[in-house]
C-alpha cells in the first residue's frame, strides 16, 4: 500500500479528527518510518557533553535503525569548523551485524567480532582480514576481488548538526540546514535554553509506553490536559488554564512550543471547581521539591512583541518526530522519542544542568527531576493515559476517530491553553508529509 492509497481512508478534509487506523496500522507506520524518521527530518540522537573525550560513544537510535554516536580526532587547523561528533549505523557493512553492544563506553576504532571488519570513529573501512588472500607457496587463495576498495565499504554515515550542544542526525541528504528545519519562530526558545551555556549530565531514566509514538508528541502538544490529569500541575500551579501562557508553532506545524508562568496555586473556581486531580489540602512533607528559584535567563525579549520581555517558568519544546525539551521551573530534560511498532515506544529521558551551576542548584535540579521521569508524580499519568488511549484504538477497528477541536478546528498558535491546535498543525503537517 502506498501513502495516497493508505490515507485515502481518512475522508475529513481537516486534522482535527485523527482516525484511530493513524495509530493501529502496521503498513502506515513503516511509512512513517521511511518518510518521517528515514525522510527530510532531522531527529535529535544526545547531547554533545555525553561524548566529551575523543573515542567516547554512545548507542541510540534513528526510528528503528540503531546507530553510534561518537567523538572523532579532529585536527587542530579544523577546530573551528569541525564539531567532531559523528553518526554511523550500527550495521557492519560486510555481513549486516549489529557490531556493538554496549551502550556507552570509548574506542579506537570499531570492530565487528564476526569477521574482524574494523572501522574508524568516523565509519570508514580501516581493514579487514585476508583482503588480499592467503599465500600457499607460489599461490595466493581467496582475498577480495580486483577492484575491491576500502573508501566504498565504510559503515552507513548520517549527516550530523549540533547546536548548542544537541546533536541531531539525518539519513537524508536534502534535509535542510538544521536552523531552517526549526524555523525562526522556534529557534528563540532553543536559544533562551542553551545557547552560549555549557551543559552537565545528571542522569537518565528510561521506560517503554504501549502506546503509538506520536501520542507522546500529542501530549506534549495539549495544553487542555495538564490541569485535569495532574494533581500537581492543579494543586501546586505548575500549569493551570488561568495563568498566563503562549502556544507558539513553526510556519509547517511540526514545532511547538507551549509556554506559561507558575502562579502560586490554591483555589480558583474557575479552573478548580469540579476538577476531580485538584486536591485542595493535599501538602508537601519535603517542600523542597517545590524550591523554586527563578533564574535570570528565563527573562528574554518576547520574540513576538519586540521591546517587551517576557519570563516563563515552563517552556516545553516539541521538536518533530523525536524530541521533547522540557524546562519546568528549574527541572531541565531532554525526552527522546524511539518508535518500536505501532503500539510501542521507548522513551528516553536526559536530566541536564549548566556547567556554571552551584552545588545547590545542581541539587534542585535533581529534586525537582522526581516530578518527572516514568515514576514522576507528574509524568507517570502521561504514561498510563497514552496506554489507555491505544488500547481504546485497538478494540474499536477502522471507523473510529479523535475529537480534537477545542478552539476550533484550525491550525497555529494561540495566546492561551484551552486549545488544541498544535495537535491539529502537527496532523497536517504528518497528512502533507505522509502523502507524498
Amino acid at each position: 500500500m502506498n501513502a495516497p492509497q493508505s490515507l485515502a481512508r481518512w475522508a475529513d478534509a481537516g486534522s482535527s479528527r485523527v482516525p484511530f487506523w493513524a495509530y493501529t496500522d502496521p503498513q502506515l507506520y513503516r511509512l512513517e518510518l521511511e518518510k518521517i524518521f528515514y525522510g527530510r527530518h532531522w531527529c535529535y540522537v544526545g547531547l554533545a557533553v555525553e561524548i566529551p573525550n575523543v573515542g567516547d560513544y554512545k548507542l541510540t537510535w534513528v526510528g528503528e535503525r540503531q546507530v553510534i554516536v561518537v567523538r572523532d580526532r579532529v585536527a587542530p587547523k579544523d577546530r573551528d569548523t569541525d564539531h567532531g561528533i559523528r553518526v554511523v549505523e550500527n550495521r557492519c557493512a560486510h555481513r549486516g551485524v549489529r557490531f556493538c553492544q554496549q551502550p556507552h563506553g570509548n574506542a579506537r576504532s570499531f570492530v565487528c567480532p564476526y569477521h574482524q571488519w574494523t572501522y574508524k570513529l568516523n565509519g570508514d573501512l580501516a581493514g579487514l582480514p585476508f583482503k588480499d588472500g592467503v599465500k600457499d607457496g607460489d599461490c595466493i587463495n581467496g582475498g577480495m576481488p580486483p577492484g575491491f576498495d576500502l573508501k566504498d565499504h565504510g559503515l552507513a554515515k548520517l549527516r550530523v548538526e549540533v547546536l548548542h550542544g544537541l546533536v541531531f542526525a539525518t539519513f537524508n541528504a536534502e534535509a535542510e540546514p538544521l536552523a531552517e528545519y526549526f524555523g525562526p519562530q522556534v529557534m528563540p526558545w532553543l536559544d533562551r535554553i542553551f545557547k552560549g551555556r555549557g551543559l552537565t549530565l545528571l542522569g537518565y531514566n528510561r521506560q517503554r509506553i504501549p502506546g503509538n509514538w506520536k501520542l507522546m508528541m500529542e501530549n506534549i502538544k495539549d495544553p487542555y490536559h495538564p490541569g485535569l490529569l495532574h494533581t500537581w500541575f492543579v494543586t501546586f500551579g505548575l500549569w493551570r488554564a488561568d495563568q498566563k501562557s503562549r502556544m507558539v508553532t513553526d510556519a509547517h506545524g511540526r514545532h511547538a512550543v507551549m509556554i506559561s508562568r507558575r502562579n502560586e496555586g490554591g483555589q480558583n473556581a474557575a479552573v478548580t471547581s469540579g476538577v476531580t486531580s485538584f486536591k485542595a489540602d493535599m501538602q508537601l512533607h519535603d517542600k523542597r521539591l517545590l524550591d523554586v528559584v527563578p533564574e535570570p535567563w528565563w527573562t528574554v525579549d518576547d520574540p513576538s512583541d519586540p521591546g517587551t520581555s517576557i519570563t516563563p517558568s515552563v517552556t516545553m519544546i516539541t521538536l518533530f518526530p523525536s524530541l521533547i525539551i522540557q524546562q519546568q521551573v528549574n527541572s531541565l530534560s531532554t525526552r527522546h522519542i524511539v518508535p518500536r511498532g505501532t503500539g510501542e515506544f521507548d522513551f528516553v529521558w536526559t536530566h541536564f544542568g549548566f556547567a556554571d551551576d552551584a552545588p545547590e542548584m545542581t541539587r534542585r535540579r535533581l529534586r525537582q527531576a522526581n516530578l518527572f521521569g516514568p515514576a514522576g508524580f507528574v509524568s507517570a499519568d502521561d504514561g498510563e493515559v497514552i496506554a489507555f488511549s491505544q488500547e481504546g484504538f485497538a478494540q474499536w477497528g477502522e471507523g473510529g476517530s479523535t475529537l480534537c477541536e477545542l478552539g476550533g478546528t484550525g491550525i497555529g498558535g494561540a495566546e492561551h491553553m484551552v486549545t488544541e491546535s498544535l495537535i491539529r498543525s502537527m496532523y497536517a503537517y504528518w497528512r502533507k508529509v505522509m502523502g507524498q
